[in-house]
């Protein structure tokens, strides 16, 4: 189906339902397999969610970098932009390396504290990010379905993604106790600075009605958004605004495991989905042997989904040595035992949590590199998600970003 301003739909009702949807079939299939457990990860959601780190987890991580290095449409972006698409990932790669690895003899930073800052920074990052790829779908769906490209309209789409996206989950996990690894590294840190108990005492009271006040302000704020978009005829921005509402929404309501699993997995799935189809509209390859060779994969995004599947898959035991909590399961030491049991080894882990930490911040970068559609390259390079911003002048796109992972 082509991308008209009267379909509203990025690419077809069907692969926005999947790609582009996921809150809206995800959130009630995970709610209703975890019904009756107390731990999600022992009921038959957990299964779901396996299947979906399998093929999703690492992929979208590596998106990003796909379409940088592997596609001739970003090709010109690599010439013209080395610091931005090179230089400053490689310098990232070098300083969490050396963070993470030096001894405190040359760096005298006990490490707990390094790693500390360092996951408080990811938690930062991915939180945005994850704010930002709302962003970038709704300015997709508001351009689409042909409603309003001034700044009044992307500021409430903004507001929304980085309200609703960003600032409520952040609220509902600190009222799960669940924020920036807390119970690991911030309660140890901030022992002896400060005497928690009495907040402690009144958060357990209070705890309950501060969850329901935020599911009730956020659905307030998903209908204000939801019933002008109905009326206007918006479908598909309508459902992605339900989508993000439900998922918010479950943080306040239901096991803080169970809306990660949520959360993240709809998160990866867009991410993918959208690296695919960016990749199946770039140009011939031309006489290089590497884009050559890549552009068999990419005019078709099946393949393009399954090599980052199969990726995804086989760097799972890597990734999760650095990812995993310690109230999660190892899916890594469930499929590959007696690999994980020597990818934990002592001498090891830090080079993992290094490679995990280094990915994690690369693909904030680079997914913010590949989808910055206030660069008119960037929109060129995207033409095959966004073929009619592309055609936009800059003032009329600045600041539409695609979601990033």
């Amino acid at each position: 189906m082509a991308r008209t301003a009267e379909t509203g739909w990025v690419r077809s009702p069907l692969w926005d339902g999947f790609w582009l949807l996921g809150g809206l079939w995800l959130a009630p299939l995970l709610w209703f397999l975890a019904r009756g457990h107390d731990d999600p990860y022992s009921s038959p959601a957990d299964g779901i969610y396996l299947a979906l780190t399998l093929c999703f987890w690492i992929g979208h991580r590596l998106g990003s970098s796909y379409l940088a290095y592997c596609t001739t449409a970003y090709r010109p972006l690599l010439r013209a932009q080395p610091v931005r698409f090179v230089v400053v990932p490689l310098a990232v790669a070098v300083v969490v390396f050396l963070v993470v690895l030096l001894p405190e003899s040359v760096l005298p930073v006990p490490i707990l504290r390094r790693l500390f800052w360092l996951a408080l920074l990811d938690y930062v990052f991915v939180s945005y990010h994850f704010a930002s790829q709302h962003y970038g779908v709704l300015s997709l769906y508001r351009i689409y379905g042909g409603q309003a490209r001034g700044p009044g309209a992307r500021r409430v789409d903004r507001a929304f993604a980085l309200g609703i996206g960003g600032v409520a989950v952040i609220a509902a996990e600190v009222i799960a106790g669940r924020v920036a690894y807390q119970g690991e590294w911030l309660d140890p840190v901030l022992a002896g600075w400060w005497d928690p108990s009495p907040l402690d005492a009144w958060w357990d009271v209070y705890a309950s009605e501060l969850a329901w006040g935020g599911s009730l302000l956020v659905a307030a704020v998903g209908l204000a958004l939801i019933v002008p978009a109905l009326a206007q005829r918006q479908v598909p921005r309508a459902l992605y605004l339900a989508s993000v509402t439900a998922m918010v929404w479950m943080a306040f309501q239901v096991s803080p495991l169970l809306f990660i699993m949520g959360w993240t997995a709809q998160h990866w799935i867009a991410a993918t989905g959208l690296a695919a189809e960016v990749a199946r509209a770039e140009p011939a390859p031309g006489p290089s042997r590497w884009y050559r060779f890549w552009h068999r994969v990419n005019r078709r995004p099946v393949a393009v989904v399954a090599g980052l599947a199969a990726v995804s898959a086989v760097l799972l035991p890597l990734m999760e040595v650095e990812a995993a909590a310690a109230d999660e399961p190892s899916y890594g030491a469930r499929l590959a035992p007696d690999l994980m049991a020597w990818l934990t080894q002592a001498h090891v882990v830090p080079w993992l949590v290094a490679l995990g930490l280094t990915t994690g911040f690369v693909h904030y970068l680079l997914d913010r590199a590949v989808y910055r559609m206030s660069d008119p390259q960037v929109r060129s390079a995207a033409r095959g998600l966004v073929s009619s911003v592309a055609r936009e002048p800059a003032s009329a796109s600045r600041g539409t970003r695609a979601p990033e992972e």
